[in-house]
């Protein structure tokens, strides 16, 4: 068994969710909404002066799906590289 964390910026959601269903991965989760940091992508406090926020995704899965999930996530970086997307697997 594998843990996924994904955390993103908000505005990529959507974008996440659907590359995830198109790679029939992570169809079970644990989503944390409205995450707040300070990141490489700087800060993210959903405040007015640092607006924006993140979200994240916890996914227990095998290894095969895992490796369906980064390959979702590669997918979606590709397409929105400066949005602070990022994926831990333990």
């Amino acid at each position: 068994m594998k843990r996924i964390e994904i955390i993103a910026n908000r505005s990529v959601e959507e974008n996440i969710l659907e590359a995830l269903a198109k790679e029939e991965a992570g169809k079970y989760y644990t989503m944390i909404s409205n995450v707040l940091g300070v990141g490489a992508c700087g800060p993210r406090m959903g405040t007015a002066v640092w607006p924006e926020e993140n979200f994240s995704l916890v996914i227990w899965c095998e290894e095969e799906e895992a490796q369906k999930i980064q390959q979702a996530i590669t997918t979606v970086k590709e397409k929105f590289p400066g949005e602070g997307i990022k994926l831990f697997g333990l």
